[in-house]
């Protein structure tokens, strides 16, 4: 079974909220709400992959040296088992605002609950809380 490598990223703002993204249509999962990050292209570090996607999906500058190892996501899914490295990050450069028509919401830790998740997201969610 192939292992596939996404780097994800909790963005706390000022009122630690955190950031969700919604899934769009047409991609597995669709509907489901996760931490924004992507796959890990070959060659590439968790950090340069979240530094680009950032850019590519909100808009955002995120200095690498921001980007601090939280914990990390290990989940088998059908045909594919997911490792996921979560970062925390409080510290970025623009606006978020997203730019693949995904939608965003920023969220209070208490609520993270309220929102579907994929399986390899939802154990994130306690260690969020008991951070924030």
């Amino acid at each position: 079974m192939e292992t596939v490598l996404v780097a994800a990223v909790a963005l706390i703002d000022a009122d630690g909220r955190v950031l969700l993204a919604r899934r769009p249509e047409g991609k597995p999962m669709a509907g489901l709400w996760e931490f924004p990050g992507g796959k890990v292209k070959p060659g590439e570090t968790p950090e340069a992959a979240l530094v680009r996607e950032l850019k590519e999906e909100l808009a955002i500058d995120v200095p690498p040296s921001c980007l601090a190892p939280f914990t990390f996501a290990s989940h088998g899914y059908d045909g594919f088992h997911l490792l996921m490295p979560l970062y925390v990050c409080r510290v970025w450069d623009g606006v978020v605002r997203p730019c693949e028509g995904q939608e965003i919401a920023w969220v209070r830790s208490s609520r993270l609950g309220d929102y579907p998740m994929p399986p390899a997201d939802e154990p994130l969610v306690a260690m969020l809380r008991d951070l924030l």
